[in-house]
């Protein structure tokens, strides 16, 4: 369906064309090339990590990180239980075992209540992790002081699943840069788009170059084709990345931007029954999707997008959690509380509204004009 106001549509700050043009000046249109090289360095130094390595997805970065990791056949991954599909899938490529781990009520992150219980768990039945993929969710970062130590304890390395959420902070610091590996997404609806693509970031600079290799189809340095190990096809284009130093540029404004949206939806939906979620941390995170929970049992998040789509916008629910997932039936799962999930009642009573930094005043009036018309028979 075509809407006319999109959830997270691409915003280009106008650096972009210069990159990208000099990329078609030069010929380096293959994979390979200067701008590659510099989106790396550029990303590396926003998030004060020590090395980076650019993507075909954000899918293919925590691939390869889990491979770093040595996660194989029946060992278990925990996973944040309220994500995107992307973040777990490539539990699956290594034909390991996901664990779900449960949201805390606060930023609806993990929760490092669900943590602990999964990590006894683990020690009792032999099952301790080989990883743990920490989400930072729709741009509020994750409690790092709450969940760092619960993993340090254990010895187990944590990936950083900042696909949301670049441009975040965590008291002062970058999201992006408090996991053993850290990944990002660059895919066309994030605040920071290279039109598809990803990030590995870490201080560990042996492991971005060992899956830089396996990025590369694992080439040996031989004048013919060697391969000792298997690779895969999961390098970023220098085109993209041209794209992506132009966004990188960009990015802080664009920040301010869906911060200014994000309090304005605050403001002019607090008379309904439902709320905009505030942030953990307030001017921390990047407002990437704003998050209208219904406080009402008159109103479903399915009407809302309904009757959002009818006036050609753009909306969904909140992600389904994993543990819900039919593709992930059977697979063991944590809860925060001792009976019932905090992912499930978000997964029932939250909206995603349109969140993009290029979004006009008018744009902005409109939804909220539309989402109001859905709460008019409903008492607060």
């Amino acid at each position: 369906m075509a809407f006319k106001i999109y959830l997270s549509p691409p915003h280009m700050g106008g650096e972009e064309i210069k990159f990208v043009q000099e990329a078609f000046d030069t010929n380096w249109i293959a994979p390979a090339g200067p701008s590659l090289t510099r989106f790396e360095e550029e990303m590396a130094q926003y998030t004060g990590m020590a090395s980076a390595l650019a993507t075909s997805s954000g899918t293919s970065a925590i691939h390869l990180a889990l491979r770093w990791f040595g996660v194989e056949k029946d060992d278990v991954v925990f996973c944040s239980d309220l994500t995107f599909a992307g973040s777990c899938n490539p539990i699956l490529y290594q034909l390991a075992r996901p664990v779900f781990i449960d949201s805390e009520p606060d930023t609806w992150n993990m929760s490092p209540v669900a943590l602990e219980k999964a990590f006894r768990w683990a020690e009792e039945t032999g099952n301790m992790p080989k990883a743990v993929i920490i989400v930072d969710l729709y741009g509020e970062s994750a409690d790092w002081d709450a969940l760092l130590p619960i993993c340090r304890k254990y010895g187990v390395p944590v990936i950083e699943d900042s696909a949301e959420a670049a441009g975040s902070l965590y008291k002062g610091k970058h999201c992006g840069s408090f996991g053993d590996i850290a990944v990002f997404s660059f895919n066309g609806n994030k605040i920071l788009t290279t039109s598809g693509g990803g990030m590995v970031l870490s201080s560990n600079m042996m492991a971005v170059e060992k899956m830089r290799f396996w990025s590369t189809q694992a080439r040996e340095p031989f004048i013919h084709y060697e391969h000792k190990e298997f690779g895969y096809n999961y390098r970023m284009s220098n085109v993209c990345a041209a794209i992506g130093r132009g966004q990188l540029r960009f990015l802080d404004r664009k920040v301010a931007l869906r911060r200014s949206i994000h309090h304005r939806y605050q403001a002019l939906l607090k008379d309904i029954p439902a709320e905009i979620k505030s942030h953990v941390q307030p001017a921390s995170s990047n407002c990437w999707l704003n998050l209208l929970y219904i406080h009402t049992e008159d109103v479903t998040p399915s009407d809302v997008v309904i009757k959002l789509h009818n006036a050609e916008i753009e909306a969904r629910p909140a992600w389904k959690p994993m543990h819900m997932q039919p593709v992930f039936a059977g697979c063991t799962s944590f809860s925060h509380y001792e009976d019932s999930y905090v992912d499930e009642d978000i997964f029932a009573h939250t909206v995603c509204l349109p969140s993009g930094d290029s979004m006009t005043d008018d744009q902005l009036a409109l939804v909220i004009d539309e989402v109001k018309k859905c709460f008019i028979n409903v008492s607060r």
